[in-house]
């Protein structure tokens, strides 16, 4: 096949595609389809049909019983009532409440019917939709409106899958997985996000595919993870499209193995409206993808358009908004390999600082690619075919030329749960809990944890007192979300935890 033949086969494809983008962007948002069974095992067995190898070390046994909630009955009281194995099945209608599941392999698993689904409405005022720390839990098929902290949050809980939910105006997060091991995110939609939309933080063997986020500050964001791949998404509408980065003072310190591929990119020019001050405050709007500090990141056979800062930035912690460095992670982007992508009015409109690097190359061409910082063994297929700033050391052409034939991330078997003792659990907790908004020393959602060590100095139970029922104090930060599930004596271990952690202890390994 001579090269001409592939390219005109290439502008074939691109131009399906793109069709298909811009028939989603005429379409009002709207819900994904749902599946209409209600059983654990019918769900299981048709994402098993439709799937193949990917999740099956997710797949519930389903083998327990199906609890039905009614409109104007409690969810919370049949997740507590349900055993291991149990189905929690939802039908439609309202219910304002949040949802607790401290317990292993139970599925809540919304029915929905025609239109009409269960909704979960936080009418404003609550924080959290549904937590779980269980093992094995699965969500589906929810509907989660205003909300101020998350739509669902997972806290060192293994083995979880999250589909085919529609969350809007949810808070801080909307999917939220903090301190897990394998795990699937697919077909949701989530809009009206603060911070980002699917937020996968600290965890690893992690697969977020076919999933449609748009109207937040970041649509999908790989933070201290490892093992990922992003394929198959829908960014468009926010600030970011999807990012993979480092943040600095957290118990994970990297992130590396992240395949980004088979995503539409497209207009991601949403105004950022995060925390000032927090790190993701300072992702410029505009912005394709961006990849801070983050090591062995392949992005692959994206379609990447429209975005007017730029269609890929790759920067270090030095040139990121907001950062504080932490001697023990590596600052910089290593081996990011940038492959084959379709790239189209890409930095039409860019902030000052690229602006800058514009009029040092000598160009007036807004970029598809931006490297800023240091790094080094990062490359891209071809130079010549991108409009670029900032590659010198970047090679033209990658050892690895295609990520085919990583088919996903996700165990064989799975995960074991996290062993909690008298040892560990201070820092199970902060590692799970706390860390996702409190960084040791960066401002994220709450205040850094140097900030609590002084306010709170030689006063543990004054922590343990405050999280069981927080009080706004600082109109520059977010409401903490209560975490009153917890036990007394894990509020203690985890403020005596957070009092005595410092900078300098060791990597927490998941």
């Amino acid at each position: 096949m001579n090269k001409s033949t592939i390219w005109a086969l290439l502008a074939v494809a691109v131009l399906a595609g793109s069709g298909g983008y811009l028939i989603a962007r005429r379409a009002p948002a709207s819900a994904p389809a749902a599946p209409s069974r209600s059983t654990a095992e019918d769900l299981g067995t048709a994402h098993r049909a439709a799937t193949g190898t990917i999740g099956a070390s997710l797949q519930a046994s389903a083998k327990g019983k199906v609890v039905t909630v009614q409109p104007g009955a409690s969810i919370q009281a049949a997740v507590a009532a349900a055993l291991p194995g149990d189905t929690v099945q939802v039908l439609p209608g309202t219910y304002h409440e949040t949802v607790y599941i401290d317990k292993d392999d139970v599925a809540l698993v919304g029915v929905v019917r025609g239109g009409d689904w269960p909704v979960l409405d936080g009418e404003g005022k609550r924080n959290d939709a549904v937590l779980y720390s269980g093992n094995g839990i699965r969500v589906e098929n929810l509907k989660i409106v205003n909300y101020k902290g998350n739509a669902i949050m997972g806290q060192a809980g293994n083995n979880f899958v999250v589909r085919h939910n529609w969350i809007a105006n949810a808070g801080v997060y909307g999917i939220f997985p903090e301190f897990a091991q394998n795990g699937l995110i697919e077909y949701n939609t989530l809009t009206g996000i603060e911070d980002a939309a699917i937020y996968v933080g600290m965890s690893d063997n992690i697969h977020v595919a076919h999933n449609e986020v748009f109207g937040n500050v970041a649509g999908i964001e790989i933070e201290n993870s490892r093992h990922a791949i992003v394929e198959h998404n829908l960014a468009y509408d926010n600030a970011g499209g999807i990012l993979a980065f480092i943040t600095p003072g957290l118990p994970i310190k990297t992130t590396f193995d992240v395949i980004i591929r088979d995503n539409f990119v497209i207009a991601n020019n949403h105004k950022n409206f995060g925390a000032p001050g927090s790190i993701v405050s300072g992702v410029p709007s505009g912005t394709g993808i961006i990849i801070m500090a983050a090591d062995d990141v392949f992005i692959e056979n994206n379609v990447i358009r429209d975005n007017k800062n730029a269609g890929i930035i790759v920067a270090d912690h030095k040139s990121f908004a907001n950062i504080t460095p932490d001697p023990e992670s590596d600052p910089n982007p290593d081996r990011v390999s940038v492959l084959r992508n379709l790239f189209a009015n890409n930095g039409y409109e860019p902030i000052k600082e690229i602006r800058a690097l514009m009029v040092a190359g000598m160009t007036n061409q807004g970029p598809d690619l931006v490297a800023v910082g240091g790094g080094s063994g990062n490359c891209v297929a071809d130079k010549t075919a991108l409009k670029t700033l900032g590659l010198g050391s970047w090679a033209s052409g990658c050892p690895k030329s295609s990520t085919a034939g990583t088919l996903t991330y996700l165990l064989d078997q799975p995960a074991p749960p996290r062993a909690l003792n008298a040892d560990n659990r201070g820092k199970l907790i902060y590692s799970s809990v706390c860390a996702g908004c409190h960084a040791y020393n960066v401002r994220m959602i709450g205040p850094p944890t140097q900030v609590i060590q002084a306010m709170y100095a030689g006063n543990a139970q004054g922590i343990a007192d405050y999280i069981a029922n927080p009080v706004k104090k600082r109109e520059d930060f977010p409401a903490m979300p209560p975490q009153g599930h917890l036990s007394p004596e894990l509020r203690l271990a985890v403020a005596k935890y957070m009092l005595s952690v410092t900078q300098a202890r060791p990597a927490v390994t998941p």
